[in-house]
């Protein structure tokens, strides 16, 4: 191989090896109070993503405080993530990946 391509196929492994993925973002954010499919602090994923639109999820995780009279809550405990546009996308069709699954 010419040093172009070995400098392309590392680039790419570099690149591609640091992907952002839902999994990624819940370990990071999500997973001390929720799992997938179980009850753990707060909801599973499957109950969120069964009940809300990707609109909600998003606007929940972004102002929790300000939104949950709106979703029928008496309070919240949600933590005010600052997440960027990509994480917040990625996180929402993560969540949005569980519904209908038990």
């Amino acid at each position: 191989m010419n040093k172009i391509a070995i400098l392309l196929l590392l680039f790419s492994v570099l690149l591609f090896s640091d992907t952002l993925t839902g999994k990624k973002v819940f370990e990071t954010y999500c997973w001390g109070c929720h799992h997938q499919t179980a009850m753990a602090f707060g909801p599973p994923f499957s109950q969120i993503a069964d009940t809300r639109t990707k609109a909600e999820i998003e606007a929940y995780i972004n102002s929790p405080k300000s939104m949950y009279k709106a979703f029928g809550y008496k309070r919240t405990v949600m933590t005010q993530l600052h997440l960027n546009a990509k994480e917040l996308d990625i996180i929402s069709d993560y969540i949005l990946s569980y519904k209908g699954k038990q």
